[in-house]
């Protein structure tokens, strides 16, 4: 059975104040696929993310995710789009002043979800999902790095989303603890989710083997492409 593709670029390039980040993108992604993207500090890699969701537009060429062109798309149409793609953050990006539970609240009612008893559940669900079902009373300041992230994840996956990008989810974590937040992340795929995650952490992908694109000198290159030394 053909894999269903979410995500099409070709020929694109992105810009950031008139400035060219990364030039003649041509990819497509599918469901269920962990994909890395390897590069440096400052490689590209969060514009690409980024771009993926509206928040840097396409300069140049056609770019196609979850059947909305970017190219083309209205403003109107990008909270759609959104909702269907979960974000996972570096620096987890909690609201401070309220408990797990009023923070994964706050995502769904801002998303549209105005039944009481469904919000709970659905919240409970994704807490148990990420290995957290009894922390939710609890504000970020109680939490450690690791469980602030697996918060983070499970907003991200509050709506079910198509795909999930996760920039340099464990910059902030010690190896074990990002260990097991990679693992949590690579199990996601197996419900047909995409998972796209940014690093330069090389040794995740011996743990964790999955496709490959290599962000350097303005390009994004398939791993089958291209030579890691």
């Amino acid at each position: 059975m053909k894999k269903k593709r979410l995500i099409k670029y070709e020929n694109v390039d992105l810009c950031q104040q008139e400035l060219t980040i990364l030039r003649d993108i041509s990819l497509e992604f599918y469901a269920g696929e962990f994909t890395y993207l390897l590069g440096k500090v400052g490689s590209g890699k969060s514009t690409f993310l980024k771009s993926l969701y509206k928040e840097v537009q396409i300069a140049k060429g056609e770019a196609e995710v979850l059947s909305y062109d970017l190219v083309n798309m209205k403003n109107s149409q990008i909270p759609f789009l959104r909702r269907k793609i979960g974000i996972v953050f570096q620096d987890f990006q909690l609201l401070i002043d309220r408990t797990v539970n009023e923070n994964l609240e706050f995502v769904l009612r801002a998303t549209g979800w105005t039944n009481e008893e469904a919000i709970n559940e659905q919240i409970q669900l994704v807490l148990t999902q990420v290995g957290i079902p009894n922390k939710g009373y609890k504000r970020p300041h109680q939490l450690s790095g690791g469980e602030q992230q697996r918060v983070g994840i499970a907003r991200a996956l509050l709506n079910s989303p198509e795909i999930i990008l996760a920039d340099e989810p464990t910059g902030h974590l010690d190896p074990a603890t990002g260990s097991d937040l990679m693992e949590l992340l690579y199990g996601i795929r197996l419900s047909g989710t995409t998972v796209i995650v940014a690093t330069h952490n090389y040794s995740w992908i011996d743990m964790y083997p999955g496709r490959v694109i290599l962000v350097e000198d303005e390009r994004l290159t398939d791993y089958q492409d291209a030579t890691l030394s």
